[in-house]
């Protein structure tokens, strides 16, 4: 099944769930912040977005910058990188979607790629 990394507050997040109610796609949501996607989760996204780690990563949020992993990201290890991703939800870029058995694998909305994907 369909599991989508979400934050409540966040617009996007709610345009990517209302798409999927409206188009019938079951998923799982399951909120980003307190439960932030696992490292298996993370490295098949990962591959997905052919090893870009930054990606991955909520480049606009306060922790990334509260952080300085402008100038830090591009000098970490991937591990350590993903080990990042997986302790803080709000580094990772969301939604979050993924379905390792249907081979969805997507951060942020954008319609035509979700259509693209899932439909």
């Amino acid at each position: 099944m369909l599991k989508i990394y979400a934050y409540s507050g966040c617009s996007t997040c709610r345009n990517a769930i209302k798409w999927l109610k409206q188009h019938a796609i079951p998923f799982e949501e399951i909120a980003i912040r307190e439960t932030p996607p696992a490292l298996a989760d993370l490295k098949v996204m990962l591959a997905a977005h052919e090893g870009e780690l930054r990606k991955l990563f909520n480049v606009s949020g306060l922790d990334y910058r509260s952080l300085g992993l402008k100038d830090k990201l591009p000098t970490l290890s991937t591990d350590a990188a993903l080990k990042l991703l997986a302790e803080n939800g709000n580094l990772v870029k969301r939604p979050f979607a993924i379905d390792s058995k249907n081979k969805v694998c997507l951060v942020g909305f954008k319609e035509p790629e979700w259509q693209a994907a899932i439909l």
